[in-house]
């Protein structure tokens, strides 16, 4: 479906035929980009980048390339083409049309489903602001805004459903998602993960392997939404997601490279000698944003994931190709449960384990890219390996939320875990000693010291490639 780029909201669903939504949305664009100038990347919005432009939204060939300064980017409202006859695929509501309005007994789940995904949008961009300063190339720096950008758009995407479909309540909300912070002791974000700081580009790239990830899969069983408008925008919005995670899993794989470089260039493999990230501080970086990450598909147990599972509005990852029981009225899911400083296996209802069963399709998700660093470290001829900690360790939410695993999983004391954290997780040393390390590179072809040099550019183009032209 194409675009139309002569509306002061790009958009393709026919904005300008509905007078009323379409002055509510071109009242709230000002704001956005009052917010957008005041928490989008910080020093960079009169340079032009190499940016990705959405012209349609078929599948493949769907952007074009081009310079553009980021304020002038062209967001907008975009849905993915509505699939004919569609039907509920999953829950009580099982092979009825599906709803092209909201429901009202399902009205006040669905906006709390929108909300939070929206919320995450803004987030990951107030994040981000500062790392503009210190990329590591012009490359890098190109592409943390392409992610900046596309954030943006998802927020459009979610704030069209608010308006459109939410009325008053709606139209409060989406005020409210430029009124939030992301870190801030006041008005924080709603989502623990993004308030957490992200000062440097170990932890960008490590953001956007995992976090990022979280969004692939949330948005990927909203796209099976029997709430029509839901879904297509979902599915427009993981086309994408993939360059989000692409950017996140690219970097991480950078870094350990180069790693195994500088490790070859000392006598006792002190990669912190040579100026690079050591092996050990990577796995502690991974290891702290994979436990973050797995925390934000809530609760192992959980009676609302039951709810919207039943009521058709958030089914598993790829509902619809999976041969099995999509009512999941019957069945059992067993997983290990803390009882009196102990695990004990426990068989949990289908519908009110969907949670973990997203978490589960997550974690081989992840797995994979753990499978494609080491062997990319296998090809640099280094013993290192990464790892990913067991799924209950270091958690904030569900179950295991505060009590102290060890990286494998096994129940430990306090006093142990308190005693062995460091050796699992960033401390401030470690924090520090990376912080260090970032200084901007903006010279043409040149990269920063503590990470390899891509290996391709973007859209064909060479990676040394001027993807930003500073205005100086």
């Amino acid at each position: 479906m194409s675009i139309d780029y002569s509306e002061r909201i790009p958009n393709n669903v026919d904005l300008s035929s509905d007078k009323r939504l379409q002055r509510a949305l071109e009242q709230w664009q000002p704001a956005f980009l009052d917010w957008w100038g005041d928490m989008g990347p910080d020093g960079w919005q009169a340079d032009d980048v190499y940016l990705r432009t959405a012209i349609s939204t078929e599948p493949g060939g769907w952007a074009q390339f081009g310079f553009v300064k980021m304020p002038e980017y062209r967001w907008g409202i975009f849905l993915a083409d509505a699939v004919p006859d569609r039907r509920i695929a999953f829950g009580d509501h099982k092979g009825e049309p599906v709803w092209q309005d909201v429901p009202g007994e399902h009205r006040n789940a669905l906006q709390r489903i929108i909300v939070t995904q929206a919320d995450t949008e803004p987030a990951s961009v107030e994040q981000q602001r500062r790392l503009g300063a210190t990329a590591p190339s012009l490359y890098d720096l190109r592409n943390l805004f392409q992610v900046n950008v596309e954030e943006g758009r998802h927020l459009w995407a979610m704030v069209y459903l608010l308006h459109r479909h939410f009325g008053r309540d709606g139209r409060e909300e989406a005020d409210a998602l430029l009124a939030r912070r992301a870190g801030d002791p006041d008005n924080p974000r709603i989502l623990d993960a993004f308030n957490q700081p992200c000062v440097d580009w170990l932890t960008f790239f490590c953001f956007t392997t995992f976090t990022d990830r979280d969004g692939k899969y949330q948005l990927a069983a909203l796209a099976e939404s029997g709430f029509d408008p839901l879904s297509r925008t979902c599915r427009f919005m993981l086309t994408e997601e993939a360059h989000h995670l692409s950017v996140g899993e690219d970097g991480v794989r950078r870094v350990l490279e180069r790693a195994a470089e500088l490790e070859r260039l000392d006598p006792n493999g002190d990669v912190r000698k040579h100026g690079g990230v050591d092996f050990a501080t990577i796995q502690k970086y991974i290891t702290y944003w994979f436990s973050y990450s797995i925390d934000l598909f809530g609760s192992e147990v959980s009676s609302n994931a039951a709810n919207f599972f039943a009521s058709g509005i958030k089914g598993r990852y790829r509902e619809e190709e999976l041969d099995i029981d999509h009512v999941a009225l019957t069945g059992t899911y067993r997983m290990s449960t803390p009882v009196d400083g102990r695990l004990v296996d426990q068989d949990v209802p289908v519908r009110n384990a969907m949670n973990e069963l997203l978490r589960n399709a997550y974690i081989e998700d992840a797995e994979k890219v753990v499978v494609r660093w080491n062997r990319a470290m296998e090809e640099v001829g280094t013993t290192f390996r990464v790892r990913l900690p067991n799924p209950r360790f270091f958690r904030r939410q569900g179950l295991y939320a505060g009590l102290p695993f060890d990286f494998e999983g096994n129940l430990i004391s306090a006093g142990e875990f308190e005693a062995r954290k460091t050796e699992w997780l960033p401390t401030d040393a470690d924090r520090a000693y990376v912080t260090s390390l970032m200084h901007g590179v903006f010279d043409h072809g040149k990269v920063a010291n503590w990470i390899a040099a891509p290996k391709r550019g973007i859209n064909k183009m060479p990676a040394d490639f001027d993807y930003v032209r500073r205005d100086v």
